[in-house]
């Protein structure tokens, strides 16, 4: 069972922040570091100092890290044009020697796009399938040849589709609750598909709705990761747990209900009870970044226990 550290930098997070909680995830053994990609607060936190863009930050993290897999969980289809996403992903991955991992989803919080001036369209599906088609197409177009496509709501003619990715294919994940459409978009397109805060019961169903789309799109199902995100609040006792549950405004039994919470025994419990449902892959939604004490704990009495 790979774990990853997932961010959410809208709530409140500099990028010398997000930079120290990845270099403790590098350092801690962590598989990757992963952060959303929203430009506005949700719920009662404050936001400040403000937004830091993903892919910007991304970049910056590829040149200060060496071994941690970096990427999305999930960078919004409604934010980049797709030619221009298929650039700035493809130079991130030259900037970490081959370490990045595109998250895309159609985009949900129109309030965020209201605020900054950026259109929310109602078709945000539909557009999304193109702009997977189209990155994934420039990438894999030869050096030397073009990428064209005619959609309904993207053209491109006579693409170089450059520049090309360190990796021969960027990894893609896909995720989410949908039970036709979505299973259907990561049968064709994903490498991963991750579900997030979905219950053990919820994520072996939205599983086998992919391994069986995959199938059918002709497929192994066993060729894509399927994946968790989960908020994580571990602690050495009840009242270390529930600090840390009060630091990020949760209620302790609702945290052991929906995410990974408890003690360390607790938690590695309820991750296997996860892999029994078929998850490889957990991204632990870390919303307190100054918390590297619980980075720590997990690191020394979790990780030993899933490997």
């Amino acid at each position: 069972m790979d774990l990853r550290i997932f961010t959410e930098p809208q709530q409140g997070a500099t990028y010398d922040t997000l930079l120290t909680v990845a270099k403790a995830a590098e350092d801690l053994g962590f598989d990757g570091f992963f952060r959303s990609d929203h430009y506005l607060r949700m719920g009662g936190a404050s936001g400040l100092p403000g937004p830091t863009d993903a892919w910007i930050t991304l970049a910056g993290l590829a040149r200060e890290t060496s071994r941690i897999r970096l990427g999305t969980l999930m960078t919004a289809a409604t934010f980049r044009l797709p030619g221009v996403l298929a650039i700035q992903v493809a130079q991130v991955d030259q900037m970490s020697g081959g370490r990045i991992e595109l998250g895309l989803g159609a985009g949900w919080f129109e309030e965020e796009h209201t605020a900054y001036g950026i259109p929310f369209p109602k078709e945000k599906f539909a557009r999304l399938e193109e702009q997977l088609e189209i990155v994934t197409g420039l990438w894999a177009t030869e050096t030397g040849k073009t990428f064209d496509f005619h959609g309904t709501y993207y053209d491109l003619a006579g693409s170089p589709a450059l520049p090309k990715p360190a990796q021969s294919r960027i990894p893609v994940i896909i995720g989410g609750h949908g039970a036709t459409r979505t299973p259907r978009l990561a049968a064709r397109y994903a490498d991963e598909f991750n579900i997030p805060f979905a219950s053990v019961e919820d994520s072996e169903r939205q599983f086998g709705r992919v391994r069986a789309a995959a199938e059918e799109a002709g497929r192994p199902a066993d060729a894509l990761t399927y994946s968790n995100a989960l908020v994580v609040c571990v602690g050495r006792d009840e009242q270390e747990v529930a600090r840390r549950a009060a630091v990020i405004g949760r209620d302790v039994d609702e945290l052991k209900a929906n995410g990974l919470a408890g003690s360390p025994a607790e938690v590695v419990e309820k991750i296997g009870r996860y892999a029994e449902a078929g998850s490889e892959r957990i991204y632990l939604q870390a919303l307190d970044l100054h918390d590297l004490d619980q980075l720590e704990l997990i690191s020394a009495e979790v990780m030993p226990q899933l490997s």
